[in-house]
């Protein structure tokens, strides 16, 4: 082990530690290993980001480190560069811990409903003062007051990540941990301090590619990361320069025509089509340069729109219909898609330019099915979480106690929920209407049985029969274009044959 001039040798690893832990991923199995060392094996906690009390044990931890080393530099005592290091990585991880409550308590507001549209951050002259009461020793330790704006942004940053990722993702299976890092990495990449030095304003240049079935919430994970993203604070005027909680864009692209889906995304001049009577902005100008535009359903959209996309990635450029002027989108390119891009390459239908310039980053959305068997309690959690959201704490724990007593004694405990989290979702609010939950595929299982049965009993019209399958393709597909391809027939076709009244039925269920 070097020697320390700053650090006695049996606090070097601590402090190493503790450095560590303020760059690790905060849902990554480092960190867990991190906390044990620093609390000498004592019971870490899940995740200082999250629990002021972990925050607070680990400035009382830092303090008297971080207080001995600066007595010791304002002397003058002749320091490794290795020893600055660790001084200034101690400073970011005390300034951290010291206003991640106040950074927290903004987020809560903001989530609860009030607007960040108006928000000054007086608290950064106290952050300012308190910084520089560290860095003000007498020598270059790494750190200087005109990064200290960059650093107020970047520990915001962290805690509305934090919160997105931690509130958006439910559950301790081991797969759902797992989850939560790739989407950490997602926003911060792996390697935090060259995300502060470098990063921190080119993860735009980089689309998020978002795959899974249908229904394990790939939207809410998009947003997590387009409202994540890092925004920089102007300490003049003492406010982020847009607001935190806007700038995201979403749009399904399976439930626009190709030309509607032209004017939503790259917008419109007036007169560019009959009943564009003013001009109008699409998704990608709303979105600006520190917004994210999620587009859902990218494996349905046409080789035309693909193209059209294809060059927003490679040049950032694009035009509003009916105008030549070339506008550009600097933000952040999130897409989603329950198809398998690369099967659908081998197929024709999707380009394969497009799809490399999406796939550097890509996060699987894990099945409900497969969180449950990873951990027996995550079902119960997530029952508690969604009745949580539709009655309030105070009525939720009832409401979770019937949905998992019916789950278990009409669907047992190997039910594979088919439609993941937006099933279990539609499962509660049955039971909390009518007490029960009949599974859309039991109910036509019950209703038609094996599609001989079908044959032998039923007494449909050819029209009848034919829509109904329709509708169930349509059903599991998620988007007309992709029912029309299996069926082989033009998506305007299937919609007028899918059976709204079933349609209607296998939603409430499904």
């Amino acid at each position: 082990m070097a020697s320390s001039e700053l650090f006695s040798n049996p606090d070097v690893p601590v402090v190493d530690a503790l450095i560590g832990l303020g760059f690790a991923n905060p849902f990554g199995d480092e960190h867990h290993a991190l906390q044990q060392e620093v609390f000498g094996g004592a019971a870490a906690f899940r995740g200082p980001l999250a629990i002021r009390d972990a925050r607070q044990a680990l400035r009382d931890r830092i303090r008297p480190l971080l207080y001995g080393a600066r007595d010791s530099l304002t002397r003058g005592v002749s320091v490794s560069a290795q020893d600055l290091e660790r001084y200034s990585g101690l400073v970011l991880c005390q300034l951290f811990f010291r206003y991640a409550a106040q950074f927290e308590d903004v987020v809560n507001a903001v989530m609860d409903g009030e607007s960040s549209s108006d928000m000054t951050f007086e608290l950064y002259q106290a952050f300012k003062a308190d910084a520089s009461h560290f860095l003000e020793v007498g020598r270059d330790v790494g750190l200087r007051s005109e990064e200290l704006p960059h650093l107020f942004a970047l520990f915001f940053q962290l805690i509305r990540a934090f919160i997105w990722i931690d509130r958006t993702i439910v559950g301790s299976s081991e797969s759902t941990r797992r989850y939560r890092e790739r989407v950490w990495e997602s926003v911060f990449t792996h390697d935090m301090r060259r995300y502060r030095r470098r990063l921190f304003d080119r993860m735009a240049e980089i689309p998020t590619l978002i795959t899974g079935p249908s229904g394990s919430g790939k939207e809410l994970v998009a947003r997590a990361i387009g409202l994540s993203r890092y925004i920089p604070f102007d300490p003049r005027r003492r406010r982020f320069v847009r607001p935190f909680d806007e700038g995201f864009q979403s749009v399904n692209l399976s439930a626009l025509t190709e030309t509607l889906l032209e004017s939503e995304l790259f917008g419109h001049q007036r007169g560019a089509f009959t009943g564009a009577t003013s001009d109008h902005e699409g998704y990608f100008e709303r979105a600006g340069t520190l917004g994210s535009v999620f587009l859902d359903e990218i494996g349905e959209v046409t080789e035309a729109i693909q193209v059209k996309l294809l060059r927003i990635l490679q040049n950032r450029t694009f035009q509003r219909l009916g105008s030549s002027k070339t506008l550009r989108f600097n933000g952040k390119f999130i897409v989603a898609t329950n198809r398998d891009l690369v099967r659908e390459m081998d197929a024709g239908r999707f380009r394969e330019d497009f799809y490399y310039r999406l796939c550097a980053d890509q996060i699987v959305t894990p099945s409900l099915s497969e969180q449950i068997k990873s951990s027996a309690s995550t079902l119960e959690e997530l029952v508690s979480f969604i009745a949580v959201n539709l009655v309030g704490i105070e009525d939720s724990r009832q409401l979770c106690e019937e949905t998992l007593h019916w789950i278990q004694s009409h669907l047992g405990q190997d039910y594979e929920w088919p439609g993941n989290v937006r099933e279990l979702e539609q499962c509660v609010r049955n039971i909390l209407i009518r007490k029960e939950y009949i599974p859309a595929r039991r109910q036509a299982g019950e209703q038609f049985g094996t599609l001989d049965s079908v044959l032998r009993k039923s007494t449909l019209s050819l029209d009848d029969l034919t829509s109904r399958y329709i509708t169930h393709v349509y059903m599991r597909e998620g988007s007309y274009e992709g029912a029309g391809r299996l069926l082989d027939m033009d998506r305007r076709t299937v919609k007028a044959r899918v059976d709204q009244a079933l349609l209607e039925r296998l939603q409430i269920s499904g």
